[in-house]
């Protein structure tokens, strides 16, 4: 398959997104490659801990296991049942529910019951009857990622650029640490997974897209009556998707080799300003400036960016303490994992914001993101269709700047970000 017929610099061709054929050769050269996160340090604390997930096409426990962190594919290596059906939690081991086969929390077989009607050459230290690890686990502030190729670029390499959206997260504790807590949402789409990282980084689409929530927020001023029972934060939220095309065309975008990309804040004005004067924000401030000197800490507090994407499927807003993955599972089915950061040290009313934040953006009770999944769903059913055979990506193009790191920026109603996720799925799909 000549994958690089599909891209153009300023079309990507139908099948890139509704091809079956394409999506599975996706799940071997970039899921299959790629650096994915997993999980947080906070998720699995103690010796025991696990935390389930997805690496590309794979089910798999992420585990503590003393100072080690393992990635263990959770299907027996015996019958091949689904060995934990848990979504967290803390055991001493894995035992498989069908035969009873149990494994130690490197993956390794442990026992299985009735030894002796096994063959005598039976061992149980032959690697072919552990669970299937990931080759590579790597850890950077706490973020776990893991890759099925036992070989590649280092985690380092593979972030490059988006470390600073990791340390501008984790710098933001007063107590230099972060804690995931609070629930996590988990919703699915009828959509490529494209479509999410696309759309996350694309500026022009909120005044089209969310014009039904933006309306609602315009039409309901029972709200701002005192008091506020969130200090009006759902209504900012929705509100801020009002910009005009001169508002947006402000903002800024920027596109990294390797496929990353983010966009500058839009949240200006109440409680998600990046600069407030508020009691909860000052008292967390001097708290922050504590540990860090004042100068430090308005520079950490300084960085005003949304959806940080890391290719190919995390999503990181540092000053509200969210993240978001991308998990896909089929061409058309895409899961979205979602959840949020406490700032250890930080006043609790911050913590809630950030709650409230997911909630309002991400969830799958979400008045914005509801707008977002209808959109992917009606592209997913346009795509089917078999003409036109190409989709259009040139806004903006020629406008971009290269900047001294190598990326490149553009001013927000630019397709800069698309392009530049085009580029990286090419140069892996075509290694």
């Amino acid at each position: 398959m000549d994958v690089r017929a599909l891209v153009r610099p300023d079309r990507i061709h139908r099948r890139v997104y509704a091809d079956p054929a394409i999506f599975e050769l996706e799940m071997d050269r970039i899921f299959g490659r790629s650096w994915i996160f997993l999980a947080h340090d906070s998720q699995i604390p103690n010796t025991g801990d696990f935390y389930r997930t997805r690496l590309g096409r794979e089910d798999v426990l992420v585990v503590r296991d003393g100072a080690d962190i393992h990635a263990l594919i959770n299907r027996c290596a015996h019958r091949g049942a689904t060995v934990c059906a848990g979504e967290r939690g803390t055991l001493p081991g894995f035992v498989c529910p069908y035969h009873g086969w149990s494994y130690r929390l490197d993956g390794t077989l442990n026992a299985v019951p009735h030894r002796q009607s096994y063959p005598e050459g039976f061992d149980l230290g032959d690697p072919r009857l552990s669970l299937a690890r990931a080759p590579r686990v790597e850890s950077y502030r706490g973020f776990i990622f893991g890759s099925l190729a036992p070989s590649g670029p280092s985690l380092m390499d593979h972030l490059g650029p988006m470390t600073a959206a990791i340390d501008n997260l984790v710098d933001r504790a007063p107590d230099g640490a972060i804690v995931q807590e609070g629930g996590i949402a988990r919703l699915e789409y009828r959509g490529n997974w494209k479509f999410h990282n696309e759309n996350a980084i694309d500026t022009l689409h909120p005044g089209f897209v969310h014009e039904s929530s933006v309306a609602s927020a315009k039409s309901d001023a029972r709200d701002y009556a005192a008091p506020a029972y969130d200090s009006h934060q759902a209504h900012t939220q929705l509100l801020a998707n009002a910009f005009g095309p001169r508002e947006w065309d402000a903002i800024g975008l920027v596109g990294a080799p390797g496929g990353h990309a983010y966009m500058g804040g839009f949240y200006k004005s109440g409680i998600l300003a990046p600069t407030r004067n508020d009691p909860v924000w000052n008292e967390y401030r001097a708290k922050l400036a504590a540990r860090l000197g004042a100068q430090k800490a308005d520079a950490v507090l300084a960085m005003d960016r949304f959806n940080n994407l890391i290719f190919p499927s995390l999503s990181i807003n540092a000053q509200y303490q969210q993240v978001r993955i991308v998990q896909p599972l089929a061409v058309d089915r895409t899961q979205l994992v979602s959840f949020c950061f406490r700032l250890k040290g930080a006043p609790e009313k911050l913590f809630q914001q950030a709650v409230r934040f997911l909630t309002n953006l991400c969830s799958p009770y979400s008045m914005i993101f509801g707008d977002d999944l209808e959109v992917f769903a009606r592209c997913q059913a346009g795509l089917a269709n078999h003409l036109p055979e190409w989709i259009d990506v040139s806004r903006g193009l020629g406008r971009d700047a290269r900047r001294a790191d190598g990326t490149l920026e553009s001013p927000s109603l630019s397709e800069l970000p698309q392009r530049a996720q085009m580029a990286a799925w090419l140069r892996c799909m075509d290694a």
